[in-house]
């Protein structure tokens, strides 16, 4: 059984920093695209960052561009998103999800990480980022 367990939330300060880990257990990264989405209050869930583990490329949505950082450790199964100068507005849920390493181009491409082609998800852990 594929599993996805996000950790690493919390609740942080304006300009404060967080790291989201990701591990993912009964799937073995091939070509796979690791993707971070985060779904706040009231609005819809948004894709924000995704990796490609065959060749780390990566998409970042503009919002997050220059203060997040994804990475993947693939002997671990584990893919992580680095979070600095965290605002107000990324207050959400985080998710992580896994599917085919082609969603990482499509992104790009779009310039916009979708659900779909996601295969997996995890549970979600929460982010808040307040004074």
């Amino acid at each position: 059984e594929v599993q996805l367990v996000e950790s690493g939330g919390g609740l942080v300060q304006p300009g404060g920093s967080l790291r989201l880990s990701c591990v993912v257990s009964g799937f073995t990264f091939d070509d796979t695209a690791v993707g971070w989405y985060r779904q706040a209050p009231g609005q819809e869930r948004e894709g924000i960052s995704c990796i490609r583990t065959k060749d780390d490329s990566t998409f970042y949505k503009d919002s997050v561009k220059v203060r997040f950082t994804i990475s993947s450790d693939n002997a671990k199964n584990t893919v992580f998103l680095q979070m600095n100068d965290l605002k107000p507005e990324d207050t959400a849920v985080y998710y992580c999800a896994i599917g085919e390493g082609t969603i990482v181009t499509m992104a790009n491409r779009l310039k916009d990480l979708v659900d779909y082609g996601m295969e997996h998800w995890g549970k979600g852990t929460p982010v808040t980022v307040s004074s």
